[in-house]
């Protein structure tokens, strides 16, 4: 693997995507650590040690964004503005005819398509950041000291402070953006990746010293040992793959002949990537956001039991949303699969090319047989996926050590480091040189 790197920082091109994509993260860093003005640091940190009700909520975000929440810098909602507007629109695209007839133009309709959800985020990230600081508030801290956070009555002092942080937020889009054109890997996972890996350290540390399990040595190891088990088992979902064989027939064009050979089609065991994991994380924690917008830890009524139970219920360390990310992480998977199977229109390619498989007629049939391998491979790896996320959860119940990270942070930050490598071997097999994963 070090021999890898060593070749791979050797070929200009592929150093300079290297040294750019380090250096977008640093500059994220950077930002992550400049606080929104105004900020009561001090107030802060009572909602962080764990004082307040909606501490845990706020932690699981915290790690989220890299930590820029616990100083509520400028990027403190990250880049999941943006995602959640991808969600609706890929939610909006089967019911849509016309943005429907956008997604099958080509590079042209998806760009106009990425043009709709840049529109999209920014109302959502206003609407993302007045309600994040009004659950922050209500959580029981001045957030701004002496400052009336409200539209009402302190209009342009609000609307600053929002602005400034979508505008953080949409900067780290943009940055996303860049990575993709100019760097390795993809962009908006690589800002994740960041911010995830950066707080992981720390909390996986807070977990073993604060624990109050009576043998910290054996949780802790425990803890290790599933964490290791985890990555491995990441990794073989993610590499995992069925070979479909493909035979071309022979072509005769004057004195040549062409086709004829043998090839493989892989369909991977998850297709859809990390990408169930972050909208399955996305759509859960907004219930308890919504709820923690409008709860009063000393009020009553229905409304306000209703938003008890998704704050203090329903938070990231609970057994309903454990159960609830499970079955999203089998439905997202099963989704995003199809739709990436169906936008490759595998067996129309195969037939304009010549291709089929053996034992099977071109066109429709192909088409059903690829469908149903497809469904089967596809369950191993969303249950995979699934049992993964859940795992905190019981690990948690088992060493009493009071994970404050999911499961998720982890696929995430193993998922991008494999797609990563994948595109790095992808740059280096073009130049003659050894894939990294193979050593």
């Amino acid at each position: 693997m070090l021999q890898a790197v060593v070749n791979a920082l050797k070929i200009a091109e592929v150093r300079k995507k290297i040294l750019f994509t380090m250096m977008m993260l640093v500059i994220f860093r950077f930002i992550a650590a400049i606080p929104v003005p105004g900020v009561d640091t001090a107030e802060l940190d009572r909602l962080f040690n764990g004082q307040l009700p909606l501490s845990d909520l706020a932690n699981f975000l915290n790690l989220l964004s890299g930590g820029a929440l616990r100083q509520f810098s400028v990027a403190a909602m990250g880049v999941y503005p943006y995602i959640t507007a991808q969600i609706i629109m890929q939610l909006l695209i089967p019911l849509i005819p016309a943005l429907e007839q956008l997604s099958k133009e080509g590079e042209q309709g998806r760009n106009r398509i990425q043009r709709y959800q840049y529109f999209l985020t920014v109302p959502l990230a206003y609407l993302q950041g007045y309600g994040q600081i009004k659950s922050l508030i209500n959580s029981g801290i001045n957030l701004f000291g002496t400052l009336n956070f409200s539209i009402t009555e302190n209009f342009f002092q609000t609307f600053s402070i929002l602005t400034i942080m979508v505008s953080g937020s949409m900067f780290l889009v943009w940055m996303g953006e860049l990575i993709d054109e100019r760097g390795i890997g993809n962009g908006l996972s690589m800002i994740i990746f960041g911010g995830i890996v950066t707080a992981l350290p720390s909390m996986v540390y807070q977990a073993i010293t604060t624990s109050s399990s009576g043998n910290n040595v054996i949780g802790g190891i425990l803890l290790l040992i599933v964490t290791l088990a985890t990555v491995v088992g990441i990794v073989l979902i993610t590499e995992g793959q069925r070979r479909i064989p493909v035979q071309y027939a022979k072509r005769v064009r004057g004195n040549k002949v062409y086709g004829g050979q043998s090839s493989h089609l892989p369909l991977k065991v998850n297709m859809a990537g990390m990408i169930p994991l972050i909208f399955a994380q996305s759509i859960l924690i907004f219930p308890s956001t919504v709820a923690s917008y409008f709860w009063n830890p000393n009020g009553s009524g229905f409304f306000n039991g209703v938003a008890n139970f998704f704050v203090n219920s329903f938070g990231p360390n609970g057994l309903a949303f454990t159960l609830a990310m499970f079955v999203l992480v089998l439905l997202f998977t099963y989704f995003y699969a199809l739709v990436m199977f169906n936008q490759q229109n595998l067996p129309e390619m195969l037939q304009r090319n010549g291709g089929f498989i053996p034992g099977i007629r071109p066109g429709r049939n192909t088409e059903v047989y690829l469908t149903k391998v497809l469904n089967r491979i596809t369950l191993i790896g969303a249950v995979g996926l699934a049992v993964v996320a859940a795992l905190p959860y019981f690990v948690q119940q088992i060493t009493g050590l009071q994970i404050g990270f999911s499961s998720t942070g982890l696929l995430i930050v193993v998922g991008v480091a494999v797609d990563t490598m994948r595109q790095l071997e992808a740059q280096m097999m073009m130049r003659n040189y050894e894939g990294f994963i193979s050593r």
